[in-house]
């Protein structure tokens, strides 16, 4: 047996080629059409219709396969105990680096899901709208950790995905402004019992969530998860990829008068450049060493992506 062969017959995940997974899709219709992708992606994401039919309508075959098979067994449950329960959603984690593309993930996801007759109702939300406020994360010396596991209202977080998971007719979840780089004050999305919720954050597969220097609580995040998702990548290009992304911003988002970052919109292409590697060094990079790749195999499917952003390996974990 090669070397190979023994790493996949001991790996808790089967290792899948763009080609093998690609098979996987069956006749699953493409729902999207190239304008609909185009509002799906995010700053530099280079997505294409290819990559939509070859990687992600497998996932979302599998992820509707899932789906149903859980809902009958919340109907087996219910004949079972001889009255209904509340309606509880499918919820899935979707974990990654800053500028690795997990967004574009989720919303592509959210998109094809949303297709699905037994599950039109996705919700999506992001974690960033559990960080602390900017004075909150001030007062306590974080802003340099912003995006660490302690500048996240832990509680907060497990309340509302318990919420949402126990049924409740309606929960909040914060607001979070990339243009003010802030929590913007009562403003709130509202959860109201969809049929699938995507979660996507930097650390929702954490379980160290105060970065070591408390007691863990004994629930996190993804425990309450039925499904969760890693978008990963060679550490080098995730860097080039935020680069990349640092100077477009430059040039848009960073101009308005409103930005938070309207100071980098004056720096020349080559300042522009030294900034946004000195910030991933100090910050980014640290954060997805320490804190969110150790996360990667807790997660039942990796998705392992290309120096050209296209995902050439797909792992699923083993049942």
């Amino acid at each position: 047996m090669t070397n190979q062969g023994t790493r996949q017959r001991f790996s808790p995940y089967i290792t899948f080629s763009r080609e093998e997974w690609r098979h996987l899709r069956d006749s699953t219709p493409l729902p999207l059409t190239e304008a609909e992708l185009e509002q799906l992606r995010g700053i530099n994401e280079r997505v294409s219709m290819d990559e939509v039919a070859d990687i992600y309508l497998p996932l979302s075959r599998l992820l509707n396969l899932y789906v149903a098979a859980t809902q009958n067994l919340y109907q087996a449950t219910n004949t079972f105990l001889g009255h209904l329960e509340a309606k509880v959603p499918y919820i899935i984690g979707i974990a990654g680096s800053v500028a690795v593309g997990k967004s574009t993930t989720a919303r592509i996801i959210q998109a094809l899901l949303a297709r699905w007759p037994n599950h039109p109702k996705v919700d999506l939300v992001t974690t960033d709208g559990f960080l602390y406020p900017n004075r909150v994360l001030e007062e306590r010396g974080l802003m340099k950790r912003k995006g660490f596991p302690e500048s996240y209202d832990v509680r907060r977080l497990i309340q509302f995905v318990a919420d949402v998971k126990s049924g409740k007719p309606e929960v909040l979840a914060p607001v979070y402004s990339h243009l003010t780089y802030d929590i913007v004050p009562g403003e709130f999305i509202r959860i109201r019992q969809p049929d699938i919720m995507i979660l996507e954050g930097l650390n929702v597969l954490q379980t160290n969530p105060d970065g070591g220097r408390k007691r863990a609580p004994q629930v996190f995040v993804s425990d309450f998860f039925d499904f969760s998702i890693y978008v990963d990548a060679k550490e080098e290009h995730i860097k080039r990829w935020y680069v990349e992304r640092f100077q477009t911003l430059r040039e848009t988002a960073f101009r308005d008068e409103k930005s938070y970052f309207r100071r980098y919109a004056d720096l020349t292409a080559e300042e522009a450049e030294r900034t946004a590697l000195s910030i991933w060094e100090e910050i980014n990079a640290v954060n997805l060493r320490e804190n969110i790749a150790p996360t990667r195999n807790r997660a039942h499917l990796i998705l392992e992506k290309a120096e050209d952003h296209t995902v050439r390996q797909v792992l699923l974990r083993k049942l």
